[in-house]
């Protein structure tokens, strides 16, 4: 069955053109589907050795200064600094082989944002272009329907950027078109000289903690100004209707713009109190603040968790602005006292918050970067702690929920944690297995502007993981 669907906006809504999803159609794969996906990206580079994939018989230069810590999954360890993780390993499962062939960052945000190892002709690694691959998150709101006044798809709490100012690419629409961008939440303040979940882990890789409190994390606001009612608003949306002289003129301006429609999504939310309450995570009980963390880890997980209850299909959240995760110095100090206890602490409460829910089954939960890091520690010049170098050859992601088995373990690495030595996984297979969460049929395709269809899918879905 084909559900056909359009963004609800006052009269305002343009027809969503392409494939919607298709339930229940078997694509081959695994059997138990998600109804939505919180796709967590951990901008810099998660360090594989240091987390998930430890290698404790390794020489000192290579296993680090982390010790492994026992799940309650026989045999299963990950690192002693993620122990609200390691007690909730019945709900997670691994696949350790994740593997490309770029050890840059921009390209590597590019493959696994987009799901795509081979990049676009043209590409640059300095700005997105039209021509790019569109994202997971793009893909994901062109051909699922939207759900009232909400997008099929939302990335927060900001765009990726690096320190320098400039946007990574990968995160965007690209060949898509403008018009189906992602609907992206702006609520962390780009900062570019810190790092981390502010305002308690704002850091500075060389000079440690730094103060966060001056950042606010902004809830969008959706509410009306004192002066202008519902009515007042309607009443001047129907007007400038009417003055437009044709309805095939506002969509060829949507079209080349992706600015009409978060407007246009805008104006909805202001007439649907319930819709807008699942972006309001100061608003929720103090004490759910407090399990997930009140820092901008704690808040963005939080608002996945109420939009995905409010019917949001895919939500990405970038823990770590700045390209945070990228432990080229101080790795150990910056992942033990800044990185890994807010994500420790605020994925265990998603875990928990979901289950209490009985969302859990619903939702696939996965987190990943765009690639892991070099086995070896280095020493940067001039620089007093030791870190380790970009490795897009081997990482480990993560994935819960969704009818994940428990304590599954896919593919490995070799004795130094550098490359696959078993099960390869390829970034085509880590957005296929999203895809078919989405129940997004294994045949779907997607047209570019200059009308040419191009598959979705160009991995299988990790079956190993669901049992």
């Amino acid at each position: 069955m084909i559900q056909a669907g359009s963004i609800g906006l006052l009269g305002l809504g343009l027809q969503q053109a392409g494939l919607l999803r298709a339930l229940g159609e078997s694509n081959g794969a695994p059997g138990k589907r998600a109804k939505s996906v919180i796709f967590i990206f951990l901008s810099g580079g998660l360090s594989q050795i240091d987390t998930f994939d430890m290698k404790p018989d390794a020489s000192e230069d290579i296993r680090g200064a982390f010790k492994p810590l026992a799940t309650r999954t026989p045999g299963l360890h990950i690192c002693e600094h993620l122990p609200m993780l390691a007690k909730r390993s019945q709900l997670w499962g691994l696949c350790r082989s994740i593997t490309h062939d770029s050890n840059e960052h921009s390209q590597g945000h590019h493959i696994m944002l987009t799901g795509r190892s081979e990049l676009p002709v043209g590409f640059s690694p300095a700005t997105p272009l039209p021509t790019n691959w569109p994202s997971i998150a793009a893909l994901a709101g062109k051909v699922l329907p939207p759900v009232g006044s909400l997008p099929a798809s939302v990335v927060l709490p900001e765009k990726i950027i690096h320190r320098t100012g400039r946007t990574i690419p990968g995160q965007f629409a690209g060949m898509l078109g403008n018009h189906h961008e992602p609907f992206f939440v702006e609520s962390s303040r780009y900062n570019p000289n810190s790092y981390g979940a502010y305002s308690d882990y704002l850091f500075d890789h060389a000079e440690g903690k730094v103060d966060g409190t001056r950042l606010q994390f902004r809830v969008p606001d959706f509410s009306l100004p004192d002066s202008v009612s519902l009515d007042r608003l309607r009443d001047r949306i129907d007007l400038s209707r009417h003055i437009t002289a044709q309805q095939e003129h506002l969509e060829r301006a949507a079209a080349s713009s992706g600015m009409d429609r978060y407007g246009e999504m805008a104006v909805s939310l202001l007439a649907d109190s319930k819709t807008r309450a699942a972006f309001d995570v100061h608003g929720a009980d103090p004490k759910l603040q407090n399990r997930y963390g009140r820092n901008a880890f704690g808040w963005s997980l939080l608002m996945a968790r109420q939009l995905v209850e409010a019917g949001v299909n895919l939500v990405q959240v970038n823990l770590g602005n700045n390209e945070a995760w990228d432990t080229h110095q101080a790795i150990f100090p910056s992942l033990k006292n800044y990185l890994l206890p807010p994500t420790d602490r605020a994925v265990a409460a998603l875990l928990d918050d979901l289950q209490e829910r009985g969302m859990l089954d619903d939702t696939l939960v996965v987190m990943a970067s765009e690639f892991g890091r070099t086995p070896k520690i280095f020493k940067l010049p001039n620089v007093t702690l030791p870190g380790r170098d970009h490795w897009g050859a081997a990482q480990t992601a993560f994935f819960a929920g969704g009818g994940v088995t428990g304590g599954a373990i896919v593919g490995s690495t070799d004795s130094l944690g550098a490359y696959p030595a078993s099960d390869p996984q390829r970034p085509e297979d880590f957005a296929a297995t999203i895809y078919h969460a989405l129940g997004i049929p294994q045949h779907a395709t997607w047209n570019d502007l200059s009308g040419r269809p191009h598959f979705i899918y160009h991995g299988q879905p990790i079956a190993e993981l669901f049992g």
